[in-house]
């Protein structure tokens, strides 16, 4: 059988077969659409008949980035999916200003003193060796960037982690010396991992259900033990299943507590994320961005996405044409696990919905609905080998782990899509 229900284990029983159980009441995971009506608290799964709801997903924003042609292709046969041109700054709320994404390409956006200041740190000098994300962020973009924008970033990021854990993602933000000295003088080209990517246009919803629609999905089936010795799976439910074959696409940290399996190794750190998404009445001063990185917010929140600014179909209806309304999600970390009451998330989504009028953004917020993410970005000690010890031990137990956070790696949807399709695959062969 195949544990988790989310993009991953729907290609992997796609392509094997196997049974998907689901703990939730819907297929998808955090990859997954709901619609919310104007002033109501109601989620539904489907758009409704006169289309008057915003549409929003459980995680935030999650655009299909990179990916193998072949896997575009099989996303394209079960939906048809729109392709954009990604659009993203950095905001400084203090200075009401907006640098376009990366920070260091941009340098011509900042005053002429701090732009001198960065050239010089980020050019004059050689990189030495680092251990940590706080030495990696300081060696690659220079004092004067990490504090004005990086640092704190990453200490909402990581909800204060990034001293401590292993530099992780360089990719999303390279640094290029010839990029770095031409934007500070004039435009330059976009770069990174997601500088196009597509989407389904009738939600991620539509893309799990189509998935889910060849597979043997079991909703409702949160595993509560894995009896490894009789090969059986018990459900919360008190339901037993029999194994012969183990997929399971749970997080790593979950797997080890369930199993109480004992490694010489301490786990590594995760942070969980509180996705508050909001719909409202759009404001002038509301960016046209996709999405924004901010280093200094009085709710702590450290990204804040426009899916309308996306695609209008993230709105109601009778909002599409004229964009007097605005679908946004608002994402703050968490150290990992450490859920926050529901009196906290009452007075944190007050806050933020203040925030976000005091800048200008939203006027009158429609639909205020947080998500809570356990583990939702998942990091290494330096030095660390939890990681390969605990994936080790789970395959000696003939439990194949695939996806983002069963191999605990970052990775986007389409590669998600694909581990599932090709683990799937060598299942059926072997079964």
């Amino acid at each position: 059988m195949i544990l988790g229900g989310g993009v991953t284990g729907l290609a992997a029983g796609w392509a094997s077969g196997l049974a998907v159980f689901e703990a939730e009441s819907a297929m998808g995971g955090i990859c997954s659409s709901y619609y919310v009506r104007p002033n109501t608290s109601a989620r539904l799964p489907q758009a409704p008949a006169d289309g008057e709801a915003y549409r929003f997903e459980l995680g935030g924003g999650h655009w299909i980035f990179g990916g193998d042609p072949a896997i575009l292709r099989f996303i394209r046969t079960l939906t048809p999916v729109k392709t954009y041109q990604r659009l993203s700054s950095v905001f400084f709320p203090d200075q009401g200003l907006y640098v376009p994404y990366p920070l260091q390409n941009h340098l011509g956006y900042l005053s002429n003193e701090v732009r001198t200041k960065a050239l010089q740190e980020m050019l004059g000098t050689g990189k030495g060796s680092f251990r940590t994300m706080e030495e990696w962020l300081s060696q690659n973009f220079g004092p004067t960037l990490t504090e004005a924008f990086f640092g704190p970033f990453h200490e909402l990021y990581t909800a204060g982690l990034w001293k401590q854990i292993a530099p992780q993602d360089a990719y999303k933000s390279p640094v290029d010396s010839a990029a770095v000295i031409r934007g500070a003088f004039e435009t330059t080209a976009p770069v990174g991992y997601n500088t196009s990517y597509i989407y389904p246009e009738e939600g991620l919803n539509i893309l799990a259900q189509r998935m889910a629609g060849r597979c043997r999905v079991q909703l409702g089936k949160r595993i509560k033990q894995i009896d490894l010795q009789h090969k059986k799976v018990v459900c919360d439910d008190g339901s037993e299943t029999a194994y012969q074959t183990l997929i399971s696409t749970l997080p790593l940290n979950k797997m080890v507590e369930m199993l109480n399996l004992k490694l010489d190794e301490a786990p590594d750190p995760y942070t969980s994320v509180l996705v508050l998404n909001i719909g409202a009445t759009r404001r002038e001063k509301c960016p046209a961005d996709h999405w924004i990185y901010l280093s200094k917010t009085r709710s702590g929140f450290h990204r804040v996405g426009f899916y309308s600014n996306v695609d209008s179909s993230f709105l109601p209806k009778s909002s599409r044409a004229i964009k007097n309304r605005v679908s946004i999600y608002v994402e703050k970390a968490f150290p990992g696990g450490r859920r926050p009451s529901a009196e906290e998330v009452a007075n944190y989504s007050a806050g933020t919905v203040k925030e976000l009028q005091e800048w200008g953004f939203i006027e009158g917020a429609e639909v205020v609905d947080p998500t809570w993410i356990d583990v939702a970005y998942t990091w290494s000690w330096p030095g660390s080998r939890w990681r390969g010890a605990a994936l080790k031990k789970l395959e000696e137990l003939e439990i194949q782990m695939v996806g983002r956070y069963a191999r605990w790696n970052f990775q986007g949807i389409a590669d998600s899509i694909r581990d599932g399709l090709m683990v799937g695959a060598a299942a059926k062969r072997v079964l």
